[in-house]
């Protein structure tokens, strides 16, 4: 392997603070009331998921012969340059995934080339493996048009690898990140969804391992396209290359990049990212489409309504729905009653009626479904008539969370 010039002269601590600036851009009695105990149970064996951990980013370097206007480790931009032997960085990595306890991610901007690039970050993880004994969490970046030897190589020593294919329109790459093409991005995540299917169908053990899951990042705001677009490729991209999860940024360029006089000033919204996220879950969990959720009159998802409460004053004729009757798939649709709320209404019916005492013993907060829902044919929200009263009282505070 050829050697990396390394810039020199610049400590650890302050690589991790520019690492980190750049990680910025991957009962059988039906008539009794259901006993306490069983209320209790329910909720001990039917529980939310975690939100997963945060995994630390580190960089191998930010020096990049690519010039995406939006990245800060473009080529041409004037800013304070690092570099990292696969050595230094695997005893970076190593200090930063013991630390957190939820593993490592590691990354780069390109050098050279990309399979250069990539050589560079397989010789990390080989170190921290094999020498350093690291057995925990490893995310590994996968640079666009890597060969797929290499790709293969980096699969035996990563949990998960990733490719970003940042734009929902291809003809933005010519526009925002002219070294990136569609052909650059899709062919390696084909070639990892193709190794990860093999590994998971071969049980041998002669087999080496390889990563199990891959991901992928998408801006959303790069040529003004709406929420329609960005789910419907969404939904695609998990149908056909089966990734686990996909990732959305705001679309940023706030300052002049050299060959891009072109592009305006654009200041995507982070309220957008907190509905962009919640909309791929109801893909991904609850069954909605990306036509349900941004249909024809409704292309952008709403600053002021979650996706599923405004699917659901899109659908009122749906509702007050009886939870004692409806299937799991309908209690799913209403507004405040999630996977973990739906599975223990379902449970808690086979004791005796639900009622919205023994929904508020269950845990589900009843501020936003009793709107949609009636207990035993009663009914205890504001009547589905009154559409802009219902939206006031549906109304979230997106902003506050998304900053």
């Amino acid at each position: 392997m050829a050697n990396v010039i390394i810039p020199r002269g610049m400590s650890t601590e302050e690589k991790i603070t520019l690492m980190r600036q750049d990680a910025r851009y991957d009962v059988t009695d039906q008539e009794a009331p259901i006993a306490a105990e069983c209320l209790g149970q329910i909720r001990q064996n039917i529980r939310g998921v975690k939100a997963l951990p945060k995994v630390p980013k580190v960089f191998l370097s930010n020096d990049c012969i690519f010039n995406c206007a939006y990245c800060d480790c473009r080529q041409g931009k004037e800013c304070r340059r690092y570099g990292s032997t696969p050595r230094e960085l695997a005893e970076l990595a190593y200090r930063q995934a013991i630390g957190s306890g939820h593993g490592i991610f590691i990354t780069s901007a390109i050098i050279r080339t990309p399979d250069y690039t990539e050589e560079l970050i397989i010789e990390t993880m080989k170190i921290l493996r094999r020498q350093m004994g690291y057995t925990g969490y490893l995310h590994a970046k996968v640079m666009p048009g890597t060969d797929p030897a290499l790709i293969h190589e980096a699969g035996r020593y990563a949990n998960r690898l990733s490719v970003n294919i940042e734009v929902a329109q291809s003809e933005a790459y010519r526009h925002i990140a002219r070294n990136k093409n569609k052909q650059n991005i899709l062919t390696p995540m084909g070639q990892i969804s193709e190794m990860i299917a093999r590994a998971k169908a071969d049980a041998s053990r002669r087999t080496p391992a390889f990563a199990m899951s891959q991901t992928t990042q998408m801006m959303a705001g790069s040529m003004g396209e709406d929420d329609f677009t960005i789910l419907n490729l969404s939904g695609a991209l998990y149908q056909k290359y089966r990734l686990s999860r996909i990732y959305y940024t705001a679309f940023q360029y706030l300052e002049h990049a050299k060959g891009y006089d072109h592009l305006r000033e654009v200041r995507t919204p982070a309220w957008r990212m907190a509905r962009l996220y919640q909309a791929d879950r109801l893909m991904q969990l609850y069954g909605f489409t990306a036509e349900e959720i941004a249909p024809p009159t409704a292309r952008h998802l709403s600053q002021t309504l979650d996706p599923k409460a405004a699917w659901a004053m899109r659908n009122l004729h749906l509702f007050p729905l009886e939870v004692n009757r409806a299937e799991y798939e309908q209690l799913l649709r209403v507004p405040g009653i999630g996977v973990t709320y739906a599975e223990r209404i379902i449970q808690a019916r086979r004791y005796g009626p639900v009622t919205h005492d023994t929904l508020r013993a269950l845990g589900v907060a009843q501020k936003r479904c009793r709107h949609f829902i009636t207990c035993g044919g009663k009914y205890t929200g504001d009547t589905c008539e009154r559409v802009e009263q219902l939206s006031f009282l549906l109304a979230d505070s997106v902003e506050r969370a998304a900053s």
